[in-house]
């Protein structure tokens, strides 16, 4: 397949502009599209968005082909959809998408989370779209960056190594011989439950939130999340849980990274424990708490991160008491029930299904 150099960009957050603004610089031909038109309306009037950066990082006028709020116009734009929601929105956005889609499109989540493109595949599935469509995700997302106002965006960091899988995983290789030339920065993450079950977010995120809630509310997030936050007590229990994601991957076929070595793969951040190599990671100094418990960190993370790897665990046997407990303490704050909402393999389908289906699954598309 050619390298594409038209996309079109799901979602107008701090993110979905940061991509669309560097697309565009970078010389490809960019739509955006976001649900609320009055959250775009600056950017059609402009045609575009300022983008700041980093010394030496991408900066200047992006400019866009097309702004808008009409579904079926961004998806007949681009050969290439790059989903850039929450993943709590990927569902609705299946939904909305489906009718649209047409054989030979990809759609990029970013990121995942954890079995985000097997959801999104259901979804879509199960709203009357057969077209042809590879669906794949990122295990993270490839920047970091923030609005800076309504039509002006600005990028912190671009990731160097970001795994991507297609689902099925024989297709990871089209999707990244695709869009190399936007971003070579993506490589190959073997499958969707590799990027899934590496999911650090899914650990770090949501742990550290409810452990630290009073002091969240108390100073509304005006504490060092990493630094202070991570104490060795809230540590030990960050090991637990990790523990259990390891286990859970490993029930699947998978050699997952602990914390530990994703913080020295990641930062080359070493320590003797957790709570060590955190303390030793001089990106996290600075690094502010959330400003109020209603944050992705718990309604995002906790049903589209934490639920679906318990879940994966509880099915294929594997203790997951400590993420449940987490569960039950975020579903206890919000007054919600996170096990229903989230992603369970009841919800996606896949209760029945051995390791060995699941695998074929993944890797080749088939569910025979």
């Amino acid at each position: 397949m050619k390298n594409i150099d038209k996309y079109t960009i799901i979602g107008a957050g701090h993110g979905g502009k940061a991509m669309a603004a560097h697309l565009s610089l970078m010389g490809a031909e960019v739509a955006l599209w976001n649900r609320t038109y009055d959250h775009i309306s600056m950017i059609e009037k402009r045609q575009g968005i300022d983008l700041e950066s980093y010394e030496g990082g991408p900066h200047g006028f992006g400019k866009l082909a097309l702004v808008t709020s009409d579904i079926q116009k961004a998806v007949s734009f681009a050969q290439v959809l790059m989903v850039v929601l929450p993943s709590s929105a990927h569902a609705d956005m299946a939904k909305i998408m489906a009718p649209h889609l047409k054989d030979g499109q990809i759609v990029i989540l970013h990121p995942g989370r954890t079995l985000g493109a097997i959801e999104f595949v259901k979804v879509m599935r199960d709203n009357g779209c057969n077209a042809d469509v590879t669906v794949a995700e990122a295990e993270t997302f490839i920047y970091a960056s923030r609005s800076d106002g309504p039509a002006q965006a600005r990028i912190f960091r671009i990731k160097e190594a970001v795994p991507l899988a297609a689902l099925p995983a024989v297709r990871t290789e089209m999707v990244l011989e695709a869009i190399k030339h936007s971003y070579p920065e993506f490589i190959d993450g073997i499958d969707v439950l590799h990027t899934g079950l590496n999911n650090m977010g899914a650990i770090f995120h949501p742990t550290l939130t409810l452990l630290n809630a009073g002091w969240i509310e108390h100073t509304h997030g005006e504490y060092q999340f990493y630094i202070d936050g991570v104490t060795p007590s809230v540590a030990r229990v960050l090991e637990v849980l990790d523990r259990e994601r390891v286990t859970v991957a490993s029930s699947v076929g998978i050699r997952a990274r602990t914390a530990t070595e994703w913080l020295q793969l990641a930062y080359n951040t070493y320590g003797e424990n957790l709570h060590e190599a955190i303390q030793n990671q001089p990106g996290y100094y600075g690094i502010k708490a959330p400003p109020t418990l209603n944050h992705r960190y718990i309604f995002e993370d906790v049903p589209m991160s934490l639920v679906p790897i318990a879940s994966l665990g509880k099915r294929y046997g594997v203790s997951v008491s400590g993420m449940e407990s987490i569960i039950r303490l975020g579903s206890i704050i919000h007054r919600t029930d996170y096990w229903r909402r989230g992603r369970t393999v009841e919800r996606l389908g896949l209760e029945q299904w051995s390791v060995s289906e699941l695998t074929r699954f993944v890797r080749e598309g088939k569910t025979e």
